[in-house]
């Protein structure tokens, strides 16, 4: 029988066992815990790392691309923004490039668009490139068709030109290298479309109905053609409305923008009025805007001036547009616009006043 000092050397010897257990447990646990927390920060570390990276070429790619139109805007974009209001951007596609092109050339595409964050809608308009205008500060070489005014004064006598049209405010502009549309698809690694009709051009087939995934120099054939379309000029239209649209929503993607490659393609082939900053509020405040498309055109029909093939827009047509635009833009309804007027005001009373 064990002594009383015995017994309490064995309780004791058992208490210290029944101790270490826990202890163990807790110091296993420590050990997991830090590695947890290596793990997290090294992490961290490389998100923020990747991010901050990002972000300085998203600061420069904005830098890169930023040309001032030169012009007064109609209204205080700056607030537009702060507010999360409809704004209205004029979308020019130029020649430069295109086809082995290395010329300025005129804007074979013009699309009003209109971003509307409160209703999520995205409104596109496209406008005759060959319509009868007199181009904003070169009246005198009236009559002169929309696509010469980016020729004749930049950005910035577009804008001028379309707003006096329309009679809409134009917020902010840009010009995209169609030529450069190529490299631009393929940075966000193709667009997918639904063909609004069977044909070949530049050595790529197209069938109608049938979903294609577009690689860029497929897409560049897809919205160059013209001659073929039984629409024309409106045809090739709606398809540069699909392949910008397409665009846009991938742009959308975060996944999209994190390549070094999207940031150096848009530096390359955009030019715009929109600064670092009023990009950052389009991307925060605007981002759902495309969710619900709305695509259209203003229609004309040819007319000639002497021996120059035009193409008139008819009042009529033209008020149903700015009807539209205004519209989307939450302006109060107006008379639409005149390039002969004298005066540059645009009306830009809202919807509610």
């Amino acid at each position: 029988m064990p002594t009383s000092d015995n017994a309490n050397h064995e309780t004791s010897q058992s208490a210290m066992v029944r101790h270490r257990k826990p202890i163990k447990r807790h110091r296993r646990l420590q050990l997991v815990f830090f590695i947890f927390c290596v793990f997290f920060v090294s992490a961290s570390g490389i998100f923020f790392y990747r991010f901050f990276r990002l972000y300085q070429q998203a600061h420069q790619t904005a830098t890169d691309v930023y040309s001032s139109a030169h012009i007064s805007k109609a209204r205080n974009t700056q607030q537009l923004l702060k507010d999360g209001k409809p704004v209205s951007i004029l979308l020019m596609g130029t020649d430069t490039g295109a086809l082995g092109r290395n010329f300025k050339g005129r804007t074979d595409t013009l699309i009003v668009l209109v971003l509307n964050p409160q209703d999520q809608k995205m409104t596109m308009v496209s406008l005759p490139r060959d319509a009868l205008v007199a181009v904003y500060g070169f009246e005198n070489s009236y009559p002169s068709k929309l696509n010469s005014a980016y020729d004749y004064g930049g950005s910035g006598a577009a804008v001028k030109t379309v707003q006096k049209y329309l009679n809409i405010p134009i917020d902010f502009y840009a010009t995209i290298n169609m030529g450069g549309l190529e490299n631009l698809v393929n940075a966000v690694n193709g667009v997918s479309i639904t063909p609004t009709l069977t044909f070949s051009y530049g050595g790529y087939s197209f069938k109608k109905n049938v979903s294609q995934h577009l690689n860029g120099k497929q897409a560049l054939a897809y919205v160059r053609m013209r001659h073929s379309d039984p629409l024309g000029d409106y045809g090739r239209q709606i398809r540069q409305r699909q392949v910008l649209t397409a665009i846009s929503h991938k742009g959308s993607n975060l996944k999209s923008l994190m390549s070094p490659t999207f940031f150096k393609e848009i530096g390359n082939e955009l030019r715009t009025d929109l600064t670092f900053n009023d990009l950052e509020l389009l991307a925060f405040k605007y981002r759902h805007a495309s969710r619900n498309l709305v695509s259209d055109h203003a229609q004309g029909t040819q007319d000639e001036i002497n021996g120059v093939s035009f193409e008139a827009v008819s009042e009529t047509e033209k008020q149903r547009v700015t009807n539209e635009l205004r519209k989307a833009l939450e302006l109060q309804a107006a008379e639409t616009g005149s390039t002969l007027k004298h005066t540059d005001q645009i009306d830009t009373t809202p919807e509610n006043n």
